[in-house]
C-alpha cells in the first residue's frame, strides 16, 4: 500500500495484533448483510460484522473500533462506524453490535455518528460503477480507559484524539463494489 492510499500512513507506527470475523475476510468482498440497505444496496442490511481479537499489547486499557472506506469519492473518505471506550476486558463484538440501539455493545462503550450522521453501523455502498472500495475494519488498542470524545463527536475527531494513545492496531481490509447499472 502506498502512503497515498493507506489511511494509517501518517499515523504513528504501532504493533499489530489479531482480529478475525466470520463476516469480513481480509481481501475479500463483504457479504450482503454488511452492505447498506439504507443507501439502496439490494439485500443490504447494515449489520455490523462480528469481530474477535487477541494479542493486544500490554498496557491496553480500552479499545476503539472503526470502519472506514478509504476509496469513497470524497476528500476525506467515508466513516461507516466508530465505537470508543470498549473496556480492555472485552475481546469480541457480536454481529449487529452496531445497531442503532447498540445493544450488542458493552457497558460504557459509545457509538459515534458516522458520516451519514447516524450513531450506528452503516454498511458498504460504493457508488455504482466506481470500482472496488476498501473497508478498513480496525480495532485500536488504547492506553486510556476513556478516550474523552463526546458521544456526538465525529470519527475523524476520535481518530485525531486516539493518535497519541494507540498501543496497537488490528485491521481487516474487506472490499465492496456496486456494478454500474
Amino acid at each position: 500500500m502506498t502512503a497515498t492510499n493507506n489511511p494509517f500512513a501518517r499515523l504513528p507506527q504501532v504493533p499489530s495484533f489479531e482480529v478475525r470475523s466470520d463476516a469480513a475476510t481480509d481481501g475479500q468482498a463483504l457479504p450482503l448483510p454488511q452492505m447498506s440497505g439504507a443507501f439502496g444496496i439490494p439485500g443490504g442490511q447494515d449489520i455490523s460484522p462480528d469481530l474477535a481479537w487477541s494479542g493486544a499489547p500490554e498496557g491496553t486499557k480500552s479499545f476503539a473500533v472503526t470502519v472506514f472506506d478509504a476509496d469513497a469519492p470524497t476528500m476525506s473518505g467515508f466513516w461507516h462506524w466508530a465505537v470508543a471506550n470498549i473496556p480492555a476486558t472485552v475481546t469480541a463484538l457480536p454481529a449487529g453490535a452496531g445497531s442503532a440501539a447498540g445493544t450488542g455493545l458493552p457497558a460504557g462503550a459509545i457509538q459515534l455518528p458516522n458520516d451519514a450522521r447516524l450513531p450506528q453501523y452503516v454498511g458498504a455502498a460504493p457508488p455504482a460503477g466506481h470500482g472496488p472500495h476498501r473497508y478498513f475494519i480496525t480495532v485500536h488498542a488504547l492506553d486510556v480507559e476513556d478516550i474523552g470524545v463526546p458521544a456526538e463527536g465525529t470519527p475523524a475527531f476520535l481518530g485525531f484524539t486516539m493518535a497519541g494513545h494507540i498501543l496497537g492496531r488490528a485491521t481487516i481490509v474487506a472490499t465492496a463494489e456496486t456494478p454500474a447499472d
